[in-house]
């Protein structure tokens, strides 16, 4: 989750009033986030803001707390408004920058009055967004540049690798290509176009380079001072309505330091656009859904008064609430994340707790106490439970295995994922679906532990099926892995023998091909004509993928076919 540091007084003087430390703990909640640290320098009182919401980048500046918190408190009501001037500038899009980095979208904020802490709101802000909603850049990335210094019309070109221009930090000039080796920020993102045969860059009618997206400003242009009055904002990326929304939330939070946002045409190949899009989006709610789900006698007043709370402007007809919210937002996807704004303006504190009134008595699942029962016997075998993450990656789950996308391993891996649209990371892109890439991702950590290492998971496997209303189903799933000089097959059949004895099942193996394991030391399990699982010694190529120096033999089972009352 997003954290940053705001100033107290900067705070304050953005809200239009002073608060203790003890009150901005409670106010900092309004604004989805936690107070995780409060100190002073140089006679300041500094805050560390944690943001709860990764779906919210209109609040990771002081100017978004603030804003949010003068709404809150009730200094203003209804829909935020912003007024967007129309000005002459043009920024014409290059067609070679289609299958390398395809839309950009601008604006201008003129009459800024910036001190050190704006500058450094402004600078978090940018970071912040194009970290963690635009994924270290891949999707979104963000420049400002002192707009007295550019000429228009601006050109968004591919640009040749041996073109030149001062980058932001340094005194000589450097080729794009010289970039990318050389400077911090060519090293860290440089990944994302050094393979292409253009790298993006933004100049203006003079041939003066602004910047390279998304790596780095022009030393000329994109160092913004405590003496700029007027800014250029550039933002790019893969998706028009992702930077759209980047863009939107930067000219606000700039206006919210008292800009006025004008306007800027863009002219792709294909289509023009006027950039920044403020126009509010729509949503209707049911009104008796508010109440109940929040377990609240509220009147439709009152639902009213706490939506114009939260930047609605809201209408009331027919038992809904026609609501009109902020650009800025793209969060609201569900009449939860309304009822959810409800109860933040209502105030969680505030929520009376209630003992529930039931007419049954409570018990335990039967299936739960069946898979703690499995963890017992495992346990009794001498195994060690391990719990890992059910979110992972496709490398992880096939490329590391030796398998390829797309294909159904026995359902040992099935054929797809289920993939996360908008990860935070690459590492947790998927929602697993088997269990032993996770236990040799545990072992790849813990190679310097003595052997044998002897693991198990129960544990949960998503898998896609169409027929359910989710699209997916979960799957419990055991799995075994026995890492010790010599292990064989046989180490881990014998294993597999006593867990189905155990649960009262005769199996048979067959013989199969699966590229994770050995050659002819690898089969499915079957129960009943079912399979249900795969056992075999781990492919010395997916060892080595892994960093695991030791043999390494397992199995993996599907639980419910084994499910039965009573167990054990």
């Amino acid at each position: 989750m997003p954290k940053f540091d705001v100033s107290k007084r900067d705070l304050e003087r953005l809200v239009g009033r002073e608060f203790t430390v003890e009150e901005w703990e409670d106010l900092f909640l309004y604004a989805k986030c936690e107070l995780d640290d409060v100190w002073e320098e140089n006679g300041e009182i500094y805050f560390k803001a944690d943001s709860k919401d990764t779906n919210r980048p209109d609040l990771w500046s002081a100017e978004g707390i603030a804003r949010q918190i003068r709404w809150a408190l009730g200094f203003q009501r209804g829909l935020p408004e912003y007024e967007v001037e129309k000005s002459d500038v043009t920024v014409y899009v290059d067609e070679r920058l289609k299958d390398i980095r395809p839309y950009g979208v601008y604006a201008i904020v003129e009459g800024l009055s910036l001190d050190e802490e704006a500058l450094k709101q402004m600078i978090n802000l940018q970071e912040k967004v194009a970290l963690t909603f635009g994924r270290r850049r891949r999707e979104v990335a963000i420049g400002i540049f002192d707009f007295d210094k550019v000429k228009p019309p601006i050109y968004y070109r591919a640009g040749e690798k041996t073109e030149k221009f001062v980058p932001l930090g340094f005194e000589e000039e450097l080729t794009l290509e010289e970039i990318l080796e050389k400077h911090e920020k060519g090293k860290e993102y440089g990944h994302l176009i050094k393979d292409k045969p253009y790298y993006p860059l933004l100049v203006d009618s003079e041939g003066k380079v602004l910047s390279m997206p998304p790596i780095i400003n022009s030393e000329t242009t994109g160092r913004v001072t405590t003496e700029t009055r007027n800014v250029f904002v550039d933002v790019t990326g893969w998706d028009l309505n992702k930077v759209m929304l980047a863009l939107n939330v930067v000219v606000t939070a700039l206006a919210e330091r008292g800009g006025k946002i004008r306007s800027v045409k863009v002219v792709y190949p294909d289509f023009e656009i006027e950039t920044p899009d403020l126009t509010p989006k729509s949503f209707e709610v049911e009104l008796d859904y508010v109440r109940k789900l929040a377990g609240l006698e509220l009147s439709d007043g009152e639902i009213r008064d706490l939506l114009e709370r939260m930047m609605y402007e809201v209408k009331l007809e027919d038992g809904k609430a026609k609501l009109l919210y902020p650009a800025f937002r793209d969060d609201i996807m569900h009449a939860r994340d309304v009822l959810e704004d409800v109860l933040i303006a209502y105030g969680y504190n505030e929520i009376e707790p209630e003992e529930p009134k039931l007419a049954v008595q409570g018990r335990g699942d039967k299936f739960v106490e069946f898979e703690d029962a499995v963890r017992e016997l495992m346990v009794g075998f001498g195994l060690q439970e391990v719990m890992t993450f059910n979110l992972t990656n496709r490398e992880a789950q096939y490329e590391k295995m030796n398998l390829q996308y797309g294909r159904d391993y026995f359902n040992n891996p099935p054929a797809e994922l289920v993939e996360i649209e908008n990860p935070i990371s690459p590492k947790w892109s998927a929602l697993r679906n088997w269990l032993l890439p996770s236990l040799l991702d545990f072992l790849s950590q813990n190679t310097h532990e003595e052997y044998p290492q002897r693991l198990f998971e129960v544990g949960k496997a998503t898998l896609i099926d169409e027929d359910r209303e989710t699209k997916t189903v979960s799957e419990s799933k055991l799995a075994v892995v026995l890492a010790q000089p010599r292990v064989t097959f046989t180490d881990a059949k014998e294993i597999l023998d006593s867990v189905m004895r155990h649960l009262g099942f005769e199996y048979e193996l067959e013989e199969v091909e699966h590229p994770s394991f050995i050659p002819g030391r690898v089969g499915t399990v079957i129960v009943n004509g079912q399979t249900i699982g795969v056992i075999g010694e781990i492919h010395p190529a997916v060892l080595e993928k892994w960093g695991i120096e030791m043999p390494v033999a397992g199995f993996e089972l599907f639980l419910r076919p084994l499910y039965t009352e009573p167990y054990l």
